[in-house]
Order: structure tokens, then C-alpha cells, then sequence
């Protein structure tokens, strides 16, 4: 059966430098007369799986945004950035003592399973009608309660030097940048997240995903909503 712009659910890599809203905005520009979404939005820093939903579809983004999601890190020891990710300002230099495979394997069991964290300042939380980011960026540092969240699999992948890639599976809610932050301050250190990249959410796969210029090609072509 051929998708149908009116009833569609697209996987969609997004690229580094864009917001989710971004895609949207683009999608929205090729189909104006369509109702365009995302289930589940990722930093401007990461790259991957993003689900943009079309019509009908964006009655079930909710769903979606329940579905597991699988990501790639690489988490940056040494160096504290203000926003947690790569895209922050360095507030602080802390060279790693002694870091090693070893040392962080140790303390990833207390990542798994469900387990509270507490969400970066800079985030998208609402507090009294107000973005957490919006209130910092304004000088106020705002109290963020404690959230608990699922973390299925959590494995290192590789360490080179300063830099360890993780792969890490969870459900909805988990702040990677967090979890950076928890993982180095548990073995003494601090850290950043260089690079992340959502490789699956569900069964959308990343290797399955269409870059934004490839969905404008399949979208210029079709007739009456239909690709």
C-alpha cells in the first residue's frame, strides 16, 4: 500500500544544527495544507531518528513519544560545559585521573533498570509558564525535581583517551546529557556529551531513515499527497 502524505509517518535523519521544530517547519513548507508533527524531539547538537508525522498520523505522535529509543554517545571527560552537551560554553577543566574501561564499567549497573535523575538546567521544562533555559539564560537557576526513568541497556563501547562511546537504550524522558554528567561525577571526574546520535526509536531504524533533501525529492514528485 502506498503511504499517504495525509496519514504519514516519516523517519527522517535530522541533522546536527537543526531543531525538531526545524524538520517540521520544512515538511510544513512542502505540504502546507497538511498538520505536521514530531514524536519526540532531539538537541540541536544530535543528529538521527526523528519521527515526523503527517495528518491523521498526528493523532498518534503520543504513542510514538512511548515507544523505546536507542542512542549513541560520546561522552568528553576532562572538560564541564554549561548546557552539558558540545554546543555549551566551558565552565570548567578537570584533567581525568587514572580514567580507564575499567573504572566506568564499574558504575554503570547503578545507571540500569528505573532510577531517578535530575534533568540539565538547560532543558525545555516548564516551570510557572517558563522554559528552564529561558530562566537561566535570564540569570535565575532554577530547582529541577528528580524525575525517575528507565534505563534498559547501558554498555561501553570504547574508550579513546578522554572520549567513551555508549550505547544506550531506554524509554522516554532520559536526558543523555544527564547521564553524562552522573556517570563521570560517580568515578570523580566531569564530562560532556560530544556527539549523540539516535539510532532507532521502536522499530524506525536509523539505516531506514531519509535525509531531509531526499523526503523534498520523493515530495516534489508525488500527486495528490501520495509518495
Amino acid at each position: 500500500m502506498t503511504p499517504n502524505i495525509n496519514e504519514a509517518v516519516i523517519n527522517i535523519r535530522k541533522p546536527i544544527g537543526w531543531t525538531s521544530n526545524d524538520v517540521v517547519r520544512r515538511v510544513k513548507k512542502m505540504f502546507p495544507q497538511v498538520k505536521v508533527g514530531h514524536a519526540g524531539s532531539l538537541d540541536p547538537f544530535a543528529d538521527g531518528v526523528l519521527l515526523v508525522c503527517t495528518g491523521k498520523a498526528t493523532k498518534q505522535v503520543s504513542q510514538f513519544m512511548e515507544l523505546e529509543k536507542a542512542y549513541r554517545a560520546v561522552f568528553q571527560f576532562g572538560i564541564e560545559t554549561d548546557t552539558a552537551d558540545i554546543s555549551g560554553m566551558i565552565s570548567r577543566r578537570q584533567p581525568p585521573d587514572a580514567l580507564s574501561s575499567e573504572k566506568i564499567i564499574q558504575v554503570l549497573p547503578h545507571f540500569r533498570g528505573e532510577i531517578e535523575q535530575s534533568p540539565p538546567l538547560y532543558s525545555a521544562i516548564h516551570i510557572e509558564g517558563k522554559r528552564a533555559y529561558h530562566l537561566v539564560r535570564s540569570g535565575e537557576k532554577p530547582e529541577l525535581e528528580k524525575r525517575r526513568i528507565h534505563i534498559y541497556q547501558l554498555e561501553l563501547l570504547e574508550l579513546d583517551e578522554t572520549c567513551a562511546t555508549f550505547d544506550i537504550v531506554c524509554a522516554k524522558g532520559v536526558y543523555i546529557r544527564s547521564l553524562a554528567v552522573d556517570i563521570a561525577q560517580a568515578i570523580g571526574e566531569i564530562a560532556f556529551v560530544k556527539k549523540l546520535t539516535r539510532m532507532r526509536i521502536g522499530d524506525y531504524q536509523l539505516q531506514d531513515s531519509l535525509n531531509i533533501t531526499d523526503v523534498h525529492k520523493i515530495f516534489s514528485t508525488c500527486e495528490d499527497g501520495i509518495f
